[in-house]
């Protein structure tokens, strides 16, 4: 870690040896880019041993383990299945790593609050008492081993020893962070904010500046969060008056009508509604889009969902949404969702990022604020190509995921620096949002994410109101001369980015876009 340490501040030492004034645009944006990033990295060096590396959802290190070997990991040849067998050798060190770090930061005075603890713990003692064969680490191999062009003798061999490896490395090391976590979670806190750790209203700014890249503290995101609800509010109240809902029912209420007269699908017919938007929306980007990408999006059908994995750098994956076909899908949520997690949200903005001509860390970095913000912008702008003009279902659909982003904004920094119970969070969402009971949203879990992941939620909103922000900018100074396809290509064709540096990069098309109006306008043309 030392190491590493001295690294990234070697790195920055070199870059600001570097002339700025010398530099293109193009390579003064990648300054800029690689300056915040490792500043940030530099920052957050103090808090080092304040985050949770075990939780209940896609944070948790044995979360990304499995998805590392059940999603991610090739087996396209008999060399990449004798690696995959030699990860699965070592994964009893690597939770052995883990359980280190969980020590260090007991040292630290950061312990997770006991329910995630306790959440965490249920799957994790399934893959300590689980058998061999019937574990994913084996049933997705077995399957990736059936499609390669080797002997029979050779696959059995391969499986034969993929099990040894279960049984002797990973089942081991799933059981020592079993036993670790349960002798843990007896010193475990039972409040859930960040403000009672040392320093934590300190780390807590720090996230909020990692997730958002904006400089916004923890009151001003509260307070942005309350005014943004009530607007979306209004929006809302002109939908249910125009469908003849009541006035004096709670939002609960109200979506649960929502709920019924917009109807439902179940099995695959879910992931086969969700193929067709995300075909549709492909469909229909000419008018605000003139960039695009090569690679492909499938619909994973599964007992998870409503997450978005990327495609792989060398077009050999391709990007997956997940879709959960289990239970019952409420048809009104799922046009927001699709956009948002594949196309013209995550999937478009990635794919395009992986295939642009920059720099390598410039096409891998993720920077929350500008990515969930440009996939909760994707849904907005979904609304406003009229793509949900002859439905008003679908249309509160995205308020409702809209105020959700809004309420996260409160939640998030209610829970970690106002010391809001988890109770109280609960109840906010509900009232604001109107999830309750929900097939839409599990309400109980979204409280958990915030808590084990702070800061994070907050990235979405504003990302999004910066974008739009910076999108009213460009129209204010251009006028007729601003092309929407034109702002959509400075905003995509830079790769991820913090939200300030996307700023300077919004203003220097604006700027350029006014020079060459004017270069043209003595010329005697005017540029519509």
């Amino acid at each position: 870690m030392k190491e590493t340490q001295k690294l990234q501040e070697g790195i920055l030492k070199i870059l600001h040896d570097y002339d700025v004034s010398t530099l293109s645009r193009e390579q003064r944006v990648s300054y800029q880019v690689y300056e915040w990033f490792l500043e940030d990295m530099i920052r957050g060096r103090e808090f080092m041993y304040y985050d949770y590396p075990v939780t209940h959802f896609v944070t948790g290190v044995q979360y990304q383990l499995l998805q590392f070997f059940t999603e991610i990991h090739p087996v396209a040849t008999l060399q990449d299945a004798e690696d995959y067998i030699a990860c699965l050798e070592q994964v009893d060190t690597k939770m052995e790593q883990l359980i280190e770090a969980l020590q260090k930061r007991k040292e630290a005075g950061v312990i997770s609050p006991k329910f995630v603890i306790q959440w965490s713990l249920y799957s994790i003692r399934g893959m300590a008492q689980g058998t061999p064969k019937y574990l994913p680490f084996y049933t997705a191999f077995q399957e990736k081993v059936e499609n390669l062009d080797i002997t029979t003798e050779e696959k059995q061999m391969l499986l034969q020893a993929a099990e040894k490896a279960i049984q002797e490395a990973v089942i081991p090391g799933y059981g020592k962070l079993a036993q670790y976590l349960e002798d843990l979670e007896s010193e475990a806190p039972t409040d859930d904010g960040v403000w009672q750790f040392p320093e934590g209203e300190e780390y807590y700014s720090y996230t909020l500046r990692h997730h958002t890249t904006t400089d916004l503290t923890a009151q001003e995101i509260y307070e942005l969060g309350l005014r943004e609800l009530e607007r979306i509010h209004q929006e809302m109240r002109i939908i249910f008056d125009e469908l003849g809902y009541p006035s004096d029912e709670s939002l609960s209420d109200l979506f649960q009508r929502v709920s019924r007269d917009s109807g439902s699908i179940s099995g695959s017919d879910v992931a086969e509604m969700y193929q067709t938007l995300i075909e549709e929306a492909e469909q229909n980007l000419d008018p605000v889009f003139d960039i695009a990408h090569t690679a492909d999006v499938i619909v994973v059908a599964g007992s998870e969902g409503d997450y978005y994995m990327s495609g792989s750098l060398d077009g050999s994956r391709p990007g997956a949404f997940y879709a959960n076909v289990t239970g019952r899908e409420l048809r009104y949520g799922m046009p927001s969702l699709a956009y948002h997690e594949a196309v013209p949200g995550h999937h478009f903005q990635i794919s395009i990022a992986q295939e642009l001509d920059v720099p390598f860390f410039r096409t891998d970095l993720i920077f929350t604020g500008y990515t969930e913000g440009w996939a909760l912008y994707a849904e907005r702008l979904a609304y406003e190509l009229g793509w949900y003009a002859d439905d008003p279902y679908g249309n509160l659909g995205r308020l409702q995921y809209e105020a959700f982003r809004a309420a996260r904004l409160v939640v998030d920094t209610g829970i970690h620096t106002k010391g809001w119970t988890f109770d109280e969070a609960e109840r906010f969402m509900e009232e604001n949002v109107g999830y309750k009971n929900s097939d839409v949203v599990n309400v109980e879990f979204e409280i958990s994410r915030y808590i084990a992941w702070p800061g994070q939620a907050t990235a979405y909103m504003v990302g999004m109101l910066t974008i739009l922000e910076l999108r009213q900018r460009a129209m204010d100074a251009l006028g007729d001369a601003f092309d929407i396809k034109e702002f959509h290509r400075i905003v995509l064709g830079n790769g991820s980015m913090p939200l300030s540096v996307l700023e300077e990069v919004v203003q220097d098309y604006i700027d350029e876009s006014l020079e060459s109006h004017m270069v043209w306008s003595r010329a005697g043309t005017y540029l519509q």
